[in-house]
């Protein structure tokens, strides 16, 4: 089964498929797709959105990086994150954070100047499925990864343990773990790593106003994600009205309510990947970041061959995208 492939290919399509629903209601939603909500990709090329475009451009940067450490990671993810703001394709109404952001990377600031401190938008995570996928990864590593990249454009704590548990999500599933298990064993993480700021990866960024110490800046963002992770067990715990997923966990436009909300999506529809991933797309919120996520986590537990054939030869770059999956996967020799 191919895991890897699936959880980047259901991150695409999840993206493609909420791309049109994203700035809609969901009676608008219904309206232009039914109330079933949109089920099928538009166009061929199908268009995904900056949110899988820029977590091609994670995945390019470990996969450049000579070594999984700050000083060789953070060259390769600048130049990939300034690469795509400067591409002609960056027209996917792309975030304000990251744009403003890498403005300040292209310049040649340092990322801790750079960065949006107060911002904790889902930019952060709804790109980081790829470090997520490497098979094996030390889980110290991945955390520090996955804070880093999502510190270079959102220096939020909240943004950091979003991103560092949206890998580890991916990374549990990849690894077997059932979907309807993940909410608790994040809970597990929040508690865990409440107070361990990892400053061989951050740096000074924990110098933000009101923070008084590195473990009380990143304590906040971790009891954030607890928080609305408690509301993610409270939802599922109730019979699934088949409403809007954001009205349960959150719009998704910050990052720990589009992790929960795109979990939420892929644990209540755990059996039906294509399901899950509408049901992120027909959301008031963020849909398109929500649907993302969502197919990151199923594609990972049902494997490539759970989406639809043409799904996968009509998406826009999938040469690249399976590429990418192969690089991940360890089977390009490199």
């Amino acid at each position: 089964m191919d895991r890897i492939g699936g959880s980047l290919y259901g991150l695409a399509f999840g993206d493609a498929l909420g791309k049109p629903t994203e700035f809609l209601t969901v009676a608008e939603i219904d309206e232009q797709f039914g109330p079933a909500g949109p089920d099928d990709l538009e166009g061929d090329p199908a268009l995904f959105t900056d949110d899988t475009q820029m977590a091609l451009a994670v995945g390019w940067a470990l996969h450049d990086a000579v070594d999984l450490t700050p000083d060789a990671l953070e060259p390769q993810l600048r130049k990939r994150f300034v690469a795509w703001a400067h591409s002609p394709e960056n027209d996917r109404a792309p975030g304000m954070t990251c744009l403003r952001a890498v403005g300040g990377l292209a310049e040649g600031m340092p990322w801790v100047e750079a960065t949006v401190a107060g911002s904790k938008g889902c930019g952060a995570n709804m790109r980081v499925t790829p470090v997520g996928l490497i098979p094996g990864l030390d889980l110290d590593v991945l955390a520090g990864v996955s804070q880093l990249q999502a510190a270079m454009t959102h220096g939020h704590p909240t943004a950091l343990a979003a991103s560092e548990l949206t890998a580890y999500a991916t990374r549990l599933v990849v690894d077997g773990c059932a979907l309807a298990d993940v909410p608790g064993k994040l809970l597990a993480r929040c508690a865990d790593q409440r107070e361990i700021y990892r400053e061989d990866w951050l740096g000074a960024l924990w110098r933000s106003p009101g923070a008084t110490t590195p473990a009380d800046f990143i304590a906040r963002g971790w009891d954030e994600c607890k928080a609305v992770l408690e509301h993610l067990v409270a939802a599922l715990a109730r019979p699934d009205d088949g409403l809007d997923a954001s009205l349960a966990t959150g719009e998704g436009w910050i990052a720990e309510e589009a992790l929960a909300s795109g979990l939420y999506c892929a644990v209540r529809h755990a059996d039906d990947p294509v399901r899950s991933i509408v049901r992120g797309a027909r959301t008031s919120g963020d849909s398109d970041s929500i649907a993302a996520i969502a197919g990151a986590f199923v594609g990972a537990a049902h494997g490539l061959d759970a989406w639809p054939s043409d799904w996968v030869d009509r998406i826009e770059h999938t040469d690249e995208l399976a590429a990418l999956a192969s690089h991940l996967r360890g089977n390009d020799g490199n």
